[in-house]
C-alpha cells in the first residue's frame, strides 16, 4: 500500500510517498525514532547552528565563538558543551605564551558529516530573499556550491519520487 503523493503532475502538493506499514499513519507515532527527531535533538538550535557555522568558518576558541555569534557567554559555554557531549565537536588544549592552558574547538568526523546540512540551509536561505550573505564555492573552479538529494545508485530524487518506509530497529533491513 502506498499513500500517493497527490495528483499526477502536481509538484505543489508532491509529499514522501508512505509505503508498507509506514502507509498506516494512524498505525505509528514517531516520537523517539524518528531520526529528524533525533538529529534536531543534537543540532536543534539557532545556538548550536551559529556555533557549528563559526566553526565550519574557522572559528575554535571560545571567546571568539561568543564573540562573532552574539551567543552570551553563558549559552555560547552550554552549547558547545553539548556538542562536544553529543560527539560533533572535540575540545583540544593550547596555551599562549605565559598564559593558562584554555581549549579551542574542532569538528569531528560526525560534525564534518554535517556540513552538506550547512550547505542546504544556506541554499535554501539564498531562497528567502534577504540580500547579501555568504556564498560557499567549490575552490578549484570558483562555482557555487549545491546540494543534490540522491539515491545510493546515483540517480537525482525529487520530492514526488521519494517513498519512505520502516526499517526493523535500526538494523536497514525494510520493515515492510
Amino acid at each position: 500500500m502506498t499513500q500517493a503523493a497527490g495528483p499526477a503532475g502536481s509538484d505543489t502538493d508532491a509529499v514522501i510517498s508512505l509505503t508498507g506499514r509506514f502507509a498506516d499513519r494512524d498505525a505509528w507515532q514517531a516520537e523517539g525514532w524518528c531520526r529528524i527527531e533525533h538529529a534536531l535533538e543534537l543540532i536543534g538550535t539557532r545556538s548550536a547552528m551559529i556555533l557549528m557555522r563559526e566553526i565550519y568558518y574557522g572559528g575554535r576558541r571560545f571567546d571568539d565563538l561568543a564573540r562573532r555569534t552574539g551567543l552570551t557567554e553563558a549559552v555560547a559555554a552550554k552549547r558547545l558543551k553539548q556538542l562536544v557531549a553529543d560527539g560533533l565537536l572535540q575540545r583540544r588544549p593550547y596555551q599562549d605564551p605565559g598564559k593558562r592552558t584554555r581549549y579551542e574547538y574542532v569538528l569531528t568526523d560526525l560534525g564534518r558529516d554535517l556540513f552538506p546540512v550547512l550547505v542546504a540551509l544556506i541554499q535554501w536561505g539564498e531562497r528567502l530573499g534577504r540580500p547579501g550573505g555568504v556564498e560557499l564555492v567549490h575552490v578549484g573552479c570558483g562555482s557555487p556550491l549545491g546540494v543534490v538529494v540522491s539515491c545510493a545508485k546515483g540517480h537525482e530524487v525529487a520530492l514526488p519520487d521519494t517513498a519512505a518506509r520502516l526499517v526493523a530497529d535500526g538494523d536497514g533491513a525494510s520493515a515492510s
